[in-house]
């Protein structure tokens, strides 16, 4: 087979390469950095806020519903396997 059949290259143009691919890609994302429109300081602690509380809301929901089908499973495992 031919040296060149397959567009072999040497390793220092293959990284120049992969270098500039690294910064076309860094530029484009400042460029985009720049077009986002970031929340206010009041939006990100509003929806914070929001978040923390329907944590715990959240929390307490389950922590109730497991201590429901808890005594529900035991109570139900006590009739059956006491009755006789």
């Amino acid at each position: 087979m031919g040296n060149g059949a397959r567009g072999e290259s040497n390793p220092l143009e293959h990284a120049k390469g992969a270098w500039q691919q690294f910064q076309q890609y860094a530029s484009e994302v400042k460029i985009e950095t720049k077009r986002v429109t970031w929340p206010s300081t009041q939006e990100v602690y509003g929806t914070t806020v929001m978040v923390i509380l329907t944590t715990f809301i959240f929390g307490i929901y389950f922590y109730i519903l497991d201590l429901v089908f808890s005594r529900g499973v035991t109570g139900l495992l006590n009739y059956f396997l006491h009755r006789g």
